[in-house]
This record gives C-alpha cells, structure tokens and sequence, in this order.
C-alpha cells in the first residue's frame, strides 16, 4: 500500500453513514475506494454534482462526468447535478459534514495554506476558501513533508493562506493529528512510524494525548 493509499484508507474511517462529504483534488479522490460497503454518503463537487461515485475507469469514463477538477467520476443512482450558484450556496449554507482538503502547510493553531506557490502558476484558489470554512468539519490528507523533505506542518504558514484556523483533523502516511483550542494534538501514530520520527519531521508544536496513542 502507497503512502497516499494509507492516508486515504485512515481518511475513509472518519465517513459515517448520511454524511455530506467533499473531496478536494488529488489525494482526497482516492478516499471513496476504501469505504466501507456498508456506509452510504452522497459526495459532492463544487462543479455541481451530489452523489458523486469513486473515480472512473478508462473503461467507464463518461465525457459528462467530471469534479471539479477534471477527473473523470462516476455517479451513483440518484445523484442529482445542478449549477454552480446551487452547489456554492450548499457549500456556503454549511451543508457538508466534511471537506477533506490537501495541504503546502498546516500551522499549529489550523492555518491552511493549499493553493499556489508564488512564482508557479495554478489555476486559482477554486473553492477551496469557501469548503476550508464553511464545512462543519475539515480534515486535511496529506504526506507529512514535502518532496524535498521539508515539513508541512510548522509553527506559522508562509504561503499564501487559503483560510484562518480552519483545519479540525490532519492525517498523513506517519500520524493523524486533531486542532483543538489552536493547539495541535497527536492522537494516532502509524505503525511504521514513531513518535521520535514525527518530533523530527514537526516543526510544528504539538501535544501528544494522554494515554497509549492508537495505531492505523
């Protein structure tokens, strides 16, 4: 299992059936692949889709059928499709239980930054501002350092930031981590990893819970 299927898989434990989810790009499509079959959640994309299925195969890609960021999906029975003001005022209404986001930085008191690097081109910010704070839970999915190996997760963002302390739960390929009252909290660890391996990959200030912390 890659790392981006570990994180995924610990991310789909958190989905109850009824829920309002949304998955942001990349790594937070893979999510619905490892739901369990028992529970029943209708996704939904900014591009105005509710009941949203797992990502197509070339097999059964359909040219209509694509989130929000241009991956081809598919739909399951009784999924509705709608314009962008509808899928907007459900987004800024609070109807989403969860958005799971990825992340270029995490603060420790909730700060996302996911939206550009300045000198690299993207392709704008999207919805991600609106879903960082109007959904009644954000967990962002992501490795735990960047490509070059620096952490993700420090004490102050130096990206742009996409919204203010906004992140409820964090989870990476090495632990899952909970934002309460602006202090990060580890909670689970990895068992490949270790609590020395995070201290060195966190720069971040960060409060183990009480107790022996749980493995995924």
């Amino acid at each position: 299992m890659s790392y981006k299927q570990k994180i995924a898989a610990r991310a789909a434990k958190t989905i109850s059936t009824g829920m309002i989810i949304n998955l942001g790009i990349g790594l937070p499509t893979l999510i619905p692949c490892y739901l369990d079959p028992m529970v029943r959640v209708m996704i939904h994309s900014e591009n105005g889709v509710l009941g949203a299925g797992a990502a197509a195969t070339h097999e059964n890609a359909h040219p209509m059928q694509i989130d929000a960021g241009g991956g081809y999906i598919t739909v399951n029975k009784g999924a509705s499709f709608f314009d962008s003001a509808t899928s907007f005022a459900i987004v800024r209404g609070g109807r989403l239980d969860i958005a799971f986001l990825g992340a270029l930085e995490i603060s420790e008191r909730g700060d996302l930054a996911n939206w550009i690097i300045p000198g690299k081109f993207a392709p704008g910010i999207g919805g991600g501002m609106e879903l960082a704070q109007k959904a009644r839970k954000l967990i962002v999915v992501t490795s735990h350092c960047t490509k070059k190996g620096l952490p993700k997760l420090i004490p102050q963002c130096t990206l742009p930031l996409t919204a203010k302390k906004c992140v409820d739960m964090i989870i990476t390929e090495l632990a899952v981590f909970e934002v309460v009252d602006d202090e990060l909290i580890l909670i689970e660890i990895a068992r490949e990893s270790s609590l020395d391996e995070i201290r060195k990959k966190t720069t971040a200030r960060f409060k183990a819970a009480e107790g022996e912390l749980p493995a995924f």
